[in-house]
């Protein structure tokens, strides 16, 4: 084949050295419009694991790379005067130039061609000019291909919110390190590694709105760096920062990052002599990842790797390349995207660094190592136990009790929680999930046996289904309520079997269908309206905000509520709430979640009125606060109460995680003590991303930005999950759902998967009769201690 490399990257290179050392019959060659042995920029990184994996690929270049490199298996993160230092973590740090020089050496002894100050024109038949039978578009983030057959890859490019500046130092790190800094406009970071014998990389991060706010925008490039090595003067030793960007004016070496993805990588273009000729995105071109996981150049080389290894696993030759390139974008991609996710998870925790400093310097550390979500709680342990041990000491010791009884570490998931009076043993709760199995409203049998099991599993606190207020709130036939005596005394005795039998709580989850009531159970057609006239009866007349059906077409169009509506429908709230505490409920949870009657409220999809309860957000959250305040009042005040939301309907127009933090801190005023974050299910249309823990960021932006309690919910569904989010503060309790119907006694037996056995150790705390003091209290109580005049008007 004739190859041909437009870039004389990482991705170009390497490439083109792989397909040529397992074919010198290919005649390859490199455009680059750089001068040889001409580059620019600071170091890299590389993981232990992507140097294992160049090793296969390539020994000799390998090991040229690994004696140029400087390797360090340390994270120093520096926060408030502290330091929290972590190891395991295997990196590698080399010079870009020396790299880039490695790989052209390698490339020359190997027979490719190198072609320097070659500037390619970007409409040019490259198939023709160089009878290519393979381009490789490896020519960068600003890549003039990808712009030429944009309709085919379809780049999706976001640039992010943070400006940062690249800079070196002779300053070595013994670490990766990061320092975080306060300034009167706002908190900066810099993110420093070294990466040969005398010079480390020295980034310096912010968010836009606080470079603006320093006046970067009109400084000299003198003056920037200046600022950045007076404010980070104590990590420099009395080094002075270094630009290579001298040839660019004023502000213009602070840039932002743009985040690249692509729909596509390939495009078959037609050449001028008739043949068709594929065009492959490759490195950056293709896709981007975020520095602070430092993977850019990690993904040129595997993209390389994969494609390469695709040609002698699929098929070689001209022939077989349509193959190759299906087979290469459908593996690779899946690969590139838990990076770009990971990628995408750090970005928003480092553009985001203030919503975090009021944790203690400690949890902040652990929360900053475990931002990507790639390491989890237990892959710290494995990279380093005594940090891990250490930090749930920590953990544990932010929890009042008599220490004699505690063991020297508790993993996150197993530390008791105090809610008002009640207390939990642990921060797993079973989550809400309908069962359908309801008889004229009552729990039955079915549901002794059901709430029983999972309360003897080792969980916390065992949530009800959402069980409703009125005959007409029901969603199916199915649901049991709480609105007459009969089952008041059947919720009575479920609860009462929980008590005796365990030391769970029971939470009763109040809530009223709406739009989606009078629908088949699940297994018979899932919001499919009842079949009129069958067993389950007819369909009975629905209520909503608006006169807007669930599914257009389908589904049953309510009438829109009256203001005398409103009122009968706050009646049945507080009646059954009044019922759920003769119940002996020791938690009631108020259900404005998931496309159902208050939800309908909130959401400006389902809600279209014109009055005082229709526009604005505060307007549409005015009945459903009206309801909580009103259950407040009946409902025990030693007993909590939590909200569940929808926090994002993922639909254009509807309720963002912005308007989410907005709701909660309504709901935090009337009184409430933990919202329960869930999302979706509002709209037909969403369009929801999911993944492990995919709707945890939404209880972490709560917690931390509108300063109450949270509980996370969906796909948790391993204790290595819920000590990470614990343990991060990013939320105060976890809902676990399917693996709770698999098993009831999911909490125990992860407990064993995890060799913690101690489950008995919170008793100690409940004899010593202590009041707990939670991390986010705590954390809450030093802030409002230590708050600014600013601060407490809400300008820091």
């Amino acid at each position: 084949m004739n190859i041909v490399c437009l870039g004389g990257g990482p991705a170009g290179l390497y490439f083109g050295l792989l397909m040529k050392l397992r074919h010198p019959e290919h005649r390859i060659t490199v455009l680059e419009r750089n001068k040889p042995y001409d580059t620019f920029g600071w170091g890299v990184v590389f993981s232990d694991a992507t140097m294992s994996r160049l090793q296969v690929a390539d020994p000799v270049t390998a090991s040229e790379i690994l004696g140029a490199f400087n390797h360090w298996d340390d994270i120093a993160v520096h926060f408030k005067g502290e330091t929290m230092r972590s190891g395991g973590h295997g990196f590698c740090g080399i010079g870009r130039k020396r790299l880039l020089n490695i790989l052209q050496k390698r490339c020359e002894s190997l027979g490719v061609e190198l072609v320097f100050e070659a500037e390619v024109d970007a409409h040019a038949d490259i198939g023709a000019l160089y009878q290519a039978d393979l381009v490789i578009a490896c020519d960068g983030i600003n890549s003039r291909v990808r712009t030429r057959f944009e309709k085919t890859y379809k780049p999706d490019i976001d640039e992010r919110h943070c400006r940062f500046v690249w800079l070196g130092t002779r300053k070595l790190f013994d670490a990766f390190t990061f320092a975080i800094e306060e300034t009167e406009h706002g908190w900066f970071q810099a993110h420093a590694y070294q990466f040969d014998g005398d010079t480390s990389t020295f980034i310096v991060e912010t968010p836009e709105s606080v470079w603006k706010a320093a006046g970067f925008e009109d400084m000299s490039q003198e003056e920037s760096v200046a600022f950045c090595e007076k404010l980070f003067a104590k990590y420099l030793d009395g080094n002075p920062l270094m630009t290579n960007a001298k040839h660019l004016r004023g502000s213009a070496h602070w840039i932002k990052f743009p985040r690249v993805i692509c729909d596509q990588w390939v495009h078959w273009d037609t050449s001028s002599d008739g043949r068709s000729v594929p065009y492959v995105l490759m490195g950056d071109a293709a896709h981007t990842a975020h520095f602070s996981i430092g993977s850019g150049t990690k993904l040129a080389l595997e993209d390389a790797i994969e494609l390469a290894d695709t040609f002698e696993r699929v098929g070689h030759g001209v022939k077989g390349m349509p193959e190759v390139m299906n087979a290469y974008q459908a593996t690779r991609s899946i690969e590139v995207l838990k990076i770009q996710n990971a990628a995408r998870n750090s970005t928003e925790w480092f553009e985001n660094v203030a919503r975090y400093v009021n944790l203690p310097p400690q949890q902040f550390a652990y929360s900053l190592l475990t931002r990507s979500q790639r390491i989890s709680h237990e892959n710290l342990r494995l990279r380093d136990a005594k940090f891990v041990e250490s930090y749930e000491r920590f953990m544990a010791s932010l929890v009042s009790f008599d220490d004699s009884s505690r063991p020297k570490s508790t993993p996150p998931m197993f530390l008791p929680l105090q809610a008002r009076s009640i207390t939990l043993k642990n921060r797993v709760m079973v989550s809400p999930m309908a069962t359908y199995s309801a008889i004229d409203g009552v729990p039955g049998d079915f549901h002794l046996m059901h709430y029983g099991a999972r309360a003897v599993g080792g969980a916390a606190i065992v949530f009800t289904e959402m069980t409703c207020v009125s005959p007409e709130g029901r969603i199916t036939p199915g649901c049991p309520g709480l609105w007459n005596d009969v089952q008041q005394n059947a919720w009575a005795r479920i609860v009462s079997l929980v008590h005796a039998q365990s030391d769970a709580k029971m939470a009763l989850q109040l809530g009223h269908a709406g739009r989606k009531g009078s629908t088949r159970r699940a297994w018979d057609g899932i919001d499919m309206p009842l079949n009129d006239g069958a067993r389950d009866g007819p369909n009975w007349p629905l209520m909503a905000p608006s006169a807007v059906p669930y599914i257009d077409g389908v589904s049953q169009v309510p009438h829109e509520m009256t203001r005398a509506d409103m009122e009968v429908v706050l009646a049945d709230f507080v009646s059954a709430a009044e019922r759920g505490a003769k119940a002996g409920f020791d938690w009631l949870e108020l259900h404005c979640a998931h496309g159902y009657l208050l939800s309908g409220f909130i959401s400006p999809l389902t809600n279209q009125r014109t009055d005082e309860f229709g526009g604005s957000l505060e307007n549409r959250l005015r009945f459903p606060l009206a309801v909580f305040v009103a259950l407040r009042k009946v409902w025990p005040q030693d007993k909590p109460m939590s909200v569940r939301i929808s926090a994002h309907d993922w639909v254009k127009g509807g309720i963002t995680i912005d308007d989410a933090i907005e709701i909660a801190k309504q709901f935090k005023a009337a009184g409430v003590d933990f919202v329960d974050c869930s999302s979706g299910q509002v709209d037909k249309r969403e369009k929801p991303v999911y993944g492990r823990m995919f709707q945890t960021p939404f209880a972490d932006r709560i917690r931390n930005e509108a300063g109450v309690r949270t509980i996370a919910v969906g796909a948790i569904s391993e204790a290595d999950h819920v000590n990470s989010i614990i343990a991060a503060g990013r939320a105060d309790l976890c809902a676990v759902a399917r693996p709770h119907l698999a098993n009831p006694s999911w909490t125990m037996q992860e407990a064993a998967r995890i060799g913690y056995t101690d489950l008995n150790w919170h008793k100690a705390y409940v004899s010593g009769k202590r009041q707990m003091e939670t991390n986010f209290e705590r954390a809450a109580a030093m802030a409002a201690a230590s708050a600014t005049p600013a601060a407490a008007k809400g300008e820091n």
